[in-house]
């Protein structure tokens, strides 16, 4: 796999440790308002760094992203971790490099290949094998919200392509994350209120969350979205739960199956399967649409 690939992993690898840390390191019961720290303070010192505000259409269209990728996704998946067991939603998370690659066919012009196909089903049936118990039961809010926020996030990642970036990487992650927190901020205040405390651990984590798990892991996973196929970046996705089992392994000391081991290895096969089908492009001879709404020829510059 090439060097981006590699280092675009990096960042599900990185997300995969929210869920300790959450449970072992925050406030009990404050999920929005874990949600809010990682996105908002992080958005706004990007943004002091670069001294740079969206100036045009950049406006709306920081506000679609950050909505879709942040604060829409963000909120979402909290509410689909409260009302479902974990492996429920992660196993309904793990339709995202599916359904992410089949927008990218519309959108993009990228190719949907059986190879494509058979690795986004191995894929989840993997995660379901790794994650989900047997007394795992569903929610229909839930299970709502665990897919709209799949369906946020594969949309996040395509329009992230296709308007491509139009500012540097810091800037450009500051003013999703910015738009993101403002989205949870009123969100956080009605839903839960601000704390009347926090301690030096709750500390410790969310600056994990904010600085690692999102600031440079955003920056590092809009980084390889743009370098990379979509229906190849998409399946990346699927290592964070293997990341979050093997770290609860690690540091709590939970117990790691045959059957979870299976499920694992399957995950990996689905994620390393499509980078031996070659980069998918668009079509030839097809004329996808351009971030302009204008028609342009497969191969012509976007400017």
């Amino acid at each position: 796999m090439s060097r981006d690939i590699w280092r675009t992993a990096l960042t599900p690898l990185v997300w995969g440790t929210t869920y300790i840390v959450a449970s072992e390191l925050l406030p009990d019961g404050r999920p929005m308002l874990a949600a809010l720290v990682r996105a908002l303070p992080v958005g706004l010192v990007f943004i002091a760094w670069s001294r740079r505000l969206p100036s045009g259409i950049w406006w709306w269209r920081s506000a679609v992203l950050g909505t879709l990728n942040i604060g829409a996704f963000f909120a979402l998946l909290f509410v689909a971790a409260f009302r479902l067991p974990g492996g429920v939603a992660a196993t309904a998370g793990a339709i995202g490099p599916l359904v992410g690659a089949g927008l990218a066919a519309l959108v993009l012009g990228e190719k949907f290949t059986l190879r494509t196909g058979l690795s986004g089903v191995a894929g989840v049936l993997g995660v379901a094998l790794l994650v989900l118990g047997p007394d795992a039961g569903l929610d229909a809010v839930g299970v709502v919200a665990a897919l709209s926020g799949t369906l946020c996030m594969a949309t996040g990642v395509v329009l992230t392509k296709y308007w491509e970036r139009p500012v540097d990487l810091i800037t450009f992650t500051g003013w999703q994350l910015t738009a993101g927190g403002l989205l949870l901020l009123p969100i956080t205040l009605v839903t839960e209120g601000m704390p009347t405390s926090i301690s030096v651990t709750n500390v410790g984590g969310f600056v994990w969350l904010a600085i690692f798990g999102t600031g440079l892991a955003y920056a590092n996973w809009f980084s390889g979205v743009q370098r990379l196929p979509v229906s190849i970046v998409g399946f990346l996705t699927l290592l964070s739960p293997v990341m979050a089992t093997f770290a609860g392994w690690v540091v709590l000391d939970q117990s790691l199956t045959l059957i979870q081991i299976a499920g694992a290895l399957l995950v990996v096969a689905a994620v390393i399967a499509p980078q031996f089908g070659g980069r998918s492009t668009p079509t030839p001879g097809a004329t996808p649409v351009s971030a302009t709404g204008v028609l342009r020829p497969v191969g012509a510059s976007r400017t």
